[in-house]
């Protein structure tokens, strides 16, 4: 399926949904500035391009239900000469219709003055409400003007409904032309850990390993991040979401890169834990190799019908069965699980959906239970230990030792397909790259 094929399927698929005479409405997020006239790099609205497309500013999708004619309309900016001189290529009314498949396409300036015409014919209208303020300005007023037009006979919307949970569903669900998206930007983050792990040493500081990885993956057309990358060295690996990426990489430490690029605004994310001086030390190896059997295991478990939580439920006996034989911990398996020890060294879930978001749309549970993995769906899988550098309660040769590892997954009709294969992740395998 092409790409403008691909966008009018999903139009399609959440109009099936409507309730008869209805209406969506979806706003594009407006251009934010950074500082005086300098706007930040331009990032279209997840819902919004999922359904339309369209990655500029100053635009709205309408979406009607099939009783009502079932078109899809887009406002937007035209093309202008002017402005396409100072900041390019706009894709215009025509190319809404030509490229993305919108049956019309109007002016944004005449949006408010259209509105109160479709709005009359409906009865349901469909918005993300509570997300897009101006949206819901706008609707408002031109229904408080079309009241004034009661004794005219003239009606309006009287059901409000949140389309996010919708879209978010679908979402939950990636085709396969999604897929060959994620599939590129995973092996665009893949070949840009490679780089790092062969570039990394000790006395580099964290941040010239940031900007290595993030020329790789502009390289490969991979210009945008998905998340700000984390690099973490030593201790700083323990301490999940770090970002300050300012230390200096010390011989003996393990490095810790979590980071991935978008590529046409589908994330990949992908961590990895390597020793800076390319050879782990026994501790180092011993927790590292307890995290890689506890991922392995999670991966295997990923397939159609097995809960979500599967994930999460194999990986915690692992990793909590490992402490215990290492000494981290103390105790009966079952128990401590039950009792949530493994919380001192690991902290987090075994993952989360991925897509247009990194931390993309769809329920986790339905109804209060775990739902069910579904072909389809994209995870990560991402266990990890973490020994605060300031524990004492254990022994001094674990203190400081942070290790993660992540891939992208892809639930197929038999199992499962790890996106991000292709990154190197035994001891051997990272020594072996390393080589100096």
């Amino acid at each position: 399926m092409n790409k403008k094929s691909e966008f009018k399927h999903r139009r399609q698929q959440l109009q099936a949904q409507l309730q008869p005479k209805s209406l969506v409405l979806l706003m594009a997020p407006p251009q934010i500035l950074r500082n005086g006239d300098n706007p930040y790099p331009y990032r279209p609205d997840s819902n919004f391009f999922y359904l339309s497309g369209f990655a500029e500013p100053e635009a709205v999708l309408l979406l009607l239900s099939k009783d009502l004619g079932g078109q899809s309309i887009l406002f937007s900016r035209p093309r202008d000469p002017n402005l396409e001189r100072w900041d390019g290529y706009m894709l215009g009314l025509e190319g809404a219709i030509s490229e993305l498949g919108m049956d019309e396409a109007y002016p944004i300036a005449e949006f408010q003055q259209r509105l109160p015409h479709y709005l009359q014919q409906a009865t349901h209208v469909y918005a993300p409400w509570g997300r897009m303020t101006t949206l819901e300005q706008w609707i408002i007023a031109a229904q408080n003007d079309l009241k004034k037009q009661v004794r005219k006979g003239v009606s309006w919307p009287t059901e409000f409904i949140d389309v996010q949970s919708m879209v978010d569903e679908m979402r939950a669900i990636k085709s396969d032309y999604e897929i060959d998206l994620m599939r590129t930007a995973a092996q665009i983050s893949v070949k840009a850990h490679h780089a790092v792990m062969k570039f990394a040493k000790p006395e580099l500081n964290e941040y010239q390993v940031e900007a290595h990885f993030n020329y790789h993956c502009a390289l490969d057309n991979g210009r945008k991040q998905a998340y700000s990358p984390i690099v973490a060295s030593g201790p700083n690996a323990c301490t999940l979401h770090y970002k300050s990426n300012t230390d200096v990489l010390r011989d003996g430490d393990l490095l810790l890169i979590d980071a991935g690029c978008e590529y046409d605004n589908y994330a990949s994310d992908i961590t990895r834990t390597f020793p800076v001086n390319g050879h782990f030390s026994v501790p180092q190896k011993q927790i590292y190799e307890l995290v890689l059997a506890a991922q392995l295991a999670g991966i295997a478990a990923v397939k159609p019908g097995a809960p979500w939580n599967a994930v999460q439920r194999v990986m915690l006996q692992i990793l909590t069965k490992g402490l215990v034989d290492l000494g981290l911990l103390k105790g009966n398996v079952d128990t401590l699980i039950e009792e949530k020890a493994f919380l001192q060294f690991y902290m987090h879930g075994s993952g989360h959906f991925l897509g247009l978001d990194v931390h993309d749309a769809g329920a986790y549970k339905v109804k209060g239970q775990w739902r069910d993995m579904e072909k389809g769906m994209v995870l990560t899988v991402e266990p990890g230990l973490y020994i605060d550098a300031n524990d004492m309660t254990v022994d001094p040769k674990w203190r400081g030792i942070g290790v993660r590892i992540e891939d992208d997954v892809v639930v197929t009709e038999q199992g499962c397909e790890v996106l991000s294969a292709g990154l190197v992740k035994t001891v051997a395998d990272i020594e072996a790259l390393m080589a100096r």
